[in-house]
Parts: C-alpha cells; structure tokens; sequence
C-alpha cells in the first residue's frame, strides 16, 4: 500500500501551487518557475486520484460483499475482484510517477555517431545508424538536423553529430550510448566470411547558455577551408570553425554551413553539450553504485548491442532482450520494440532501489 502522508504531500503542493498561480501579483520569473512544477505534478496528481478513487471503489464493494443480500453480495463480490485486480498495475503507476525525475529527460538531445574498429564496413555501419535514428526521429515527430558530418568515398561515415529536438527526446534515447557491434557478410567479401565491426553513439542532452559558462577566453577558435570526401573542397571561403575548449581540451569542428557564423553556431552548440555532460557524469558519480543495477551508464566504451545480419537479428546485452526483425529496427521502425524495454528495466531499478532505501 502506498504511503497515505506522501501522496498528501503532493497533493498538498499542488493545492498550494494552484492558488499562488492564480494571484495576481505574481512575479513573471516566479510565475515560469512555478508552471513548470505545476505541470510537472499534473499527471502524478491524476495518478494519485484515479489510485485512490480505486481504493475507495475497493471499500464500498467489501461493504456490499458483507451485506444481507444474496443478489448484491454475488454482484459486488465479482466486481471486488475485477478491482482488487486492478490495485496493483495502479499502485505500480502511482510509484513510478512519484519517482525523481532525470532532469534532463524533457531536454533535446545531441546525437553522435562515430565508426569504430572494421575499416570500412564500420563506417558503412556508422551511415546505416545515423539514418537509423534519423528515420526514428521522423516517425516520432521530432526535429532531425545534422550538425557535422565526415563521409568516405563509399557512402559511409568517419562520424556525424545532429541535434534531435521535440518532446522527451532525451529520455527516449538516453540508453542509445554505447558500443553498437554489427555482424555481415561485406558486398566486398568474396569469400563470404562474416566480418564484425562496431560503430560507438553518444546521446546528450542539449545544453543552454545558462546551463554552462563559456568564458571567451578559454576558447580557440580556428576557421579554416570546408572539404567533402576524398578531399574535395565544398567552398572556397574560410567558413569552417574548429573551437578548443582550453581548459578541458575538447575540440569540435563545424563545416556543414556555408556561413562562418552559422558554423560557429553549432560548433558551440555542440561544445556546450559535450561540457554539461561532463558535469552531469559527476554529479552521477555519487550514485554510481546504484547505476550499476541499471540499464546501462551510458558509457560510450560499454558494449550495449549486436546487430547480427546473417541471423535476422538485434541483440540488446544490458537486459538480454532479442529481437529477429533486424530490418525493422535498422529502419527506426521497431526500435521502440528495443527502447521501451530499456526503459522499463531502469524503472524497475530505481522502483527497487527507493523501496529498499
């Protein structure tokens, strides 16, 4: 049974948040900030109603199971079992909702995809990703817009970066990070040999200007000649940007755009992202432990998934889950057939690790 003073305490707070919403001397910082909260406990207050109408429904039926009348009791015992059934899926739902949330899971994401070990199969491999998460993007909704991308004369990609923007994308494809392993037969081999090569992703979560200050003096900022594959030149101006965060070391590359200043642009874009997972990962480092239990770290160097051509395949290693529809999920198609999963594993890590605190 849930905790009856919790779930009052929300619905405390968003009693509260309801009548200082509706004053009319609200400042307009006050009033964001408070909107945000509001929105946020919504669903956990619908939750916890429709939880406890349950309950409440549960009550009057044993009352009538007990009663004199021999039709009513036969009726309401049937409908206390349909109910008591129910109980628990709700109960589930309360505690998930009632769960702290990633502050980052509402966040746009910033997607990058680099070829691995494999030579030119991986960066084949690399390409065949990227469209991967693209053509999910398209069938979710979301914004799909490439920030950088490095191809070789075959069609694959070095690497590739886009950010990804619409609702709860973060959360979505937080789980993506990781080492991702193919298993083919290349068109190149003759012999039909089965080659394995892999291909590394990072999600991130989009950062704003207010998340990380970026002091103009630790940067260095070098423009330089766009080129294409094999060396091409893509225009003749300096409108490539590379920034060096001095401090850190990180270095990104922009040369999509033929604008200077559109490049610079998303070069910070990219470099803002890179800096805030840094202070993300260590404030993680205090739940580390608990991480473990879970789906995954999100450590690029962690081998999550095996794409296995020649069996029809996908292979998820963190929660042992396999799905013979490997055309599907390549096309973005059935991965949420994979993501979903993931989602429910971490779930039920942080279900375990709340009650057991």
């Amino acid at each position: 049974m849930l905790p009856d003073a919790k779930l009052e305490q929300v619905l405390r707070r968003h009693d509260e948040l309801a009548a200082q919403l509706a004053a009319p001397s609200i400042a307009r910082e006050r009033f964001a900030q408070m909107s945000k909260e509001f929105a946020e406990l919504e669903p956990v207050v619908e939750g916890i109603r429709s939880y406890r109408a349950l309950r409440q429904e549960i009550d009057d039926l044993e009352t009538l199971a007990a009663g004199d009348d021999r039709e009513m009791r036969e009726m309401a015992e049937t409908e206390l079992a349909e109910a008591k059934a129910r109980l628990p899926e709700q109960e589930r739902n309360v505690q998930l909702l009632l769960l702290p949330k990633d502050a980052d899971d509402e966040r746009n994401a910033i997607l990058e995809v680099r070829a691995g070990t494999g030579g030119d199969e991986a960066s084949l491999f690399a390409a065949a990703l990227f469209r991967m998460y693209q053509r999910y993007a398209a069938i979710k909704g979301w914004r799909f817009e490439t920030l950088s991308l490095s191809e070789t004369d075959l069609g694959g990609i070095k690497e590739a970066s886009a950010t990804i923007s619409g609702r709860g994308v973060f959360a979505r494809l937080k789980f993506e990070s990781g080492v991702h392993r193919v298993q083919r037969v290349p068109e190149t081999e003759a012999s039909g040999r089965i080659h394995t090569s892999a291909a590394t992703v990072a999600v991130l979560p989009e950062a704003e200007e207010v998340d990380i200050k970026i002091e103009d003096k630790d940067l260095r900022i070098d423009v330089y000649r766009s080129q294409g594959a094999g060396g091409q030149h893509v225009n003749t101006t300096d409108s490539a940007v590379r920034i060096t965060h001095i401090p850190t070391g990180i270095a990104v590359a922009q040369q999509t755009e033929k604008s200077q200043h559109k490049n610079k642009a998303k070069a910070m874009t990219l470099l803002r992202a890179r800096l805030y997972e840094i202070e993300r990962s260590a404030r993680d480092a205090a739940r580390a432990a608990d991480r473990k239990g879970q789906v995954g770290s999100g450590d690029r160097s962690e081998r999550i998934r095996t794409y296995n051509f020649p069996q029809g395949r996908v292979t998820d290693h963190r929660i042992g889950l396999t799905l013979y529809k490997i055309d599907k999920v390549i096309a973005g198609e059935a991965l949420d057939e994979v993501i979903d999963p993931l989602i429910a594993e971490d779930q039920a890590a942080r279900l375990a690790a709340a009650e057991a605190a």
